[in-house]
């Protein structure tokens, strides 16, 4: 069911405490930590706490929620010094776009000019 946590879900996991994560926030419905393969200086995953598969799902769903891994971001590139020269918040959708992990999540990088397009 749609929301519900996965059993085989990594993201899953670390909302539980299953699966350990250097979280550097927390709130009700969010969970946010190091990424274990940083791509830039700064690199953060906001996961909601809430399993959707991508952002589109989420944002259909659960709109509140979608708007709180926002506002996490926003507070994250404070956290981190990043809001001066720049952050990017990526969300990946489908396995083409690069998404690994299927449960919403997204990145926030920062710390080094990032260029556009991306790749």
């Amino acid at each position: 069911m749609a929301g519900e946590p996965q059993a085989d879900c990594l993201f899953c996991k670390i909302v539980t405490g299953e699966v350990p994560a250097t979280v550097v926030r927390e709130t009700d419905t969010t969970v946010a930590f190091r990424d274990i393969n940083p791509q830039a200086p700064t690199h953060v995953l906001i996961i909601p706490k809430v399993h959707y598969p991508d952002a589109a799902s989420l944002a259909e769903a659960e709109p509140a929620v979608a708007a709180d891994v926002l506002r996490e971001a926003a507070r994250i590139a404070r956290d981190e010094k990043i809001t001066e020269q720049g952050y990017r918040v990526v969300f990946n959708t489908g396995s083409g776009a690069g998404q690994t992990v299927f449960h919403t999540h997204a990145h926030v990088l920062g710390g080094r000019g990032l260029q556009w397009p991306p790749g």
